[in-house]
C-alpha cells in the first residue's frame, strides 16, 4: 500500500551533516591503513546481510542493481562477475531484491547467431534471483545497439527481418514467462537531441546508431513488439526505457507523446523508465519529479533502471570529499524524486561496485559512478540511499 511509503525527505544538508565524519575519512585514511581486501569483503557482505537496502526499502519498491557479466568484462582482465566472483554476489543477492542483467539478455549474448540461443548466463541469473527472493527486470528486446552481424549485415527480406524480431522476442520471454518482473521492450529507439535533425525515432540509415528493425520496418514494429511480449507472457510489465530524458525537454517529451499514441492504440504498454546515467558536470535534472509524474498520470508505472553518478577523477584518481558528497545528492535527489511518484516501483542503480562499472571503459578520465569503492567499502551516496529509503518506510526514528 502506498501509505507503507508516505514518503518524508530527509533534507539532503542534514544527510551532508551526518556523513562528514565519513566523508573526512574517506579522504584521509592512508591507503596502507586499509584493512586486507578479503576481510574488507567479508564485513561489507555481513552489514549487507543484517541492514542492506532492501532490509530498509519501502515494501512497495523494489531496489535493484545489475548483474555484471559481458559486454566490456569479456575484455577485462578477470572472469566473468557474476558467475565467479562469488563474494560479488553474496553482497548482491543481501543488499538487493531486484536484479537486472547487465548484457547477459542483449541480443549479441543471448541470440549470437540466427536459430541459435545461449540461454546460460540469463538462465543463472533468473535462478539466483528465485532463490534470494529477488524479482528480474528483463533488459532489452528492440535495441539498435549490441546487435550480432547475422542481424545488421545478414541479407533478410523485410518480411524475414519481422519474422527474426517477434521469434526472438517470444522465445525469450517465453523462456522466462512468470519469472520476469519487467522488461525492457523497446530501448533507446529515439535520437538525441544533438544528432543533426534533433529528436525522431532511430529510422535515419546516416546515424551511427540506427535501429535496424525501425529503419526497414516503419514506427509501427514499436507497437508489434510490445504485442509479441505481452502474448509470450501476459503477466510482465512492459516499458520503455531511454536516457537522457530524466528532465522535461524535447527527447522526453517525444516519450511521451508516442506512449499516449500506443495507449490509445490499445498496445500493452505499462510504464516509463528513465536509465539516470548521470555526471557531475551538468546539473541535476530539476524537472525529474514532475516528469516522472506525467508519465504517472498517463496511468504508466515509473522505474529508475541505471542509476549511476560519474564524475571526472583528480589526477591521484581518488575522489574527494566534495565530489564524493556531490555524487551523495544526486543519487539521493533521484531516489527522492522516485519516492514521491505513486507508480514508481522499481529502482535500479547500474552496479554498485567501482569494481565492475562500465564508466571507466567508455569514458575515460571518469569514474567512481557507483555507490561501493572496489573493494566494496561503502561510500556516501550509499548511505544517503539507505537514510532515504529507512525513512520512508518508517524504519528510523
Amino acid at each position: 500500500m502506498r501509505s507503507s511509503r508516505s514518503h518524508s525527505k530527509v533534507a539532503r544538508s542534514a544527510v551532508a551533516a551526518g556523513l562528514l565524519p565519513l566523508l573526512l575519512a574517506t579522504a584521509a585514511a592512508p591507503a596502507t591503513a586499509a584493512p586486507p581486501a578479503k576481510a574488507q569483503e567479508d564485513a561489507s557482505y555481513g552489514q549487507a546481510k543484517k541492514n542492506g537496502l532492501r532490509t530498509v526499502a519501502p515494501d512497495d519498491l523494489v531496489i535493484g542493481t545489475a548483474a555484471a557479466g559481458g559486454g566490456h568484462h569479456l575484455t577485462a582482465g578477470y572472469p566473468d562477475p557474476f558467475t565467479y566472483d562469488k563474494q560479488y554476489r553474496k553482497i548482491l543477492n543481501a543488499e538487493f531484491n531486484s536484479v537486472s542483467p547487465e548484457n547477459q539478455m542483449k541480443w549479441d549474448f543471448i541470440h549470437p547467431e540466427e536459430g541459435v540461443y545461449d540461454f546460460a548466463a540469463a538462465d543463472a541469473i533468473v535462478a539466483n534471483a528465485q532463490a534470494n527472493g529477488q524479482v528480474v527486470r528483463g533488459h532489452t528486446l528492440l535495441w539498435h545497439s549490441q546487435l550480432p552481424a547475422w542481424v545488421t549485415e545478414g541479407d533478410h527480406t523485410d518480411a524475414e527481418l519481422e519474422a527474426i524480431l517477434k521469434d526472438h522476442i517470444q522465445t525469450v520471454v517465453g523462456r522466462y514467462k512468470g519469472r520476469i518482473q519487467q522488461w525492457d521492450v523497446a530501448n533507446e529507439i529515439f535520437a538525441d537531441t544533438w544528432d543533426a535533425g534533433g529528436v525522431r525515432l532511430r529510422d535515419d540509415p546516416e546515424l551511427a546508431a540506427s535501429n535496424i528493425f525501425i529503419e526497414r520496418l516503419g514506427p509501427e514494429i514499436i507497437g508489434k513488439a510490445f504485442r509479441w511480449a505481452h502474448e509470450a507472457d501476459p503477466e510482465a510489465k512492459l516499458f520503455l526505457n531511454d536516457y537522457a530524458v530524466e528532465d522535461v525537454n524535447t527527447k522526453s517529451t517525444a516519450y511521451y507523446e508516442l506512449a499516449k499514441e500506443l495507449l490509445a492504440e490499445g498496445v500493452p504498454l505499462h510504464g516509463f523508465a528513465f536509465q539516470a546515467h548521470l555526471d557531475l558536470q551538468y546539473p541535476f535534472p530539476a524537472s525529474l519529479e514532475a516528469n516522472m509524474q506525467r508519465f504517472d498520470d498517463l496511468g504508466l508505472e515509473t522505474a529508475v533502471t541505471e542509476l549511476d553518478v560519474r564524475f571526472t577523477l583528480p589526477e591521484s584518481g581518488v575522489p574527494t570529499a566534495e565530489q564524493l558528497a556531490e555524487q551523495a545528492d544526486t543519487y539521493q535527489g533521484v531516489l527522492e524524486a522516485c519516492l514521491s511518484v505513486e507508480d514508481c516501483n522499481s529502482f535500479t542503480i547500474w552496479g554498485f561496485t567501482d569494481k565492475y562499472s562500465w564508466v571507466p571503459s567508455f569514458s575515460p578520465g571518469q569514474g567512481a559512478a557507483t555507490v561501493m569503492f572496489e573493494d566494496y567499502e561503502r561510500k556516501p551516496a550509499y548511505y544517503a540511499l539507505h537514510e532515504t529509503l529507512a525513512q520512508a518506510s518508517g524504519e528510523e526514528g
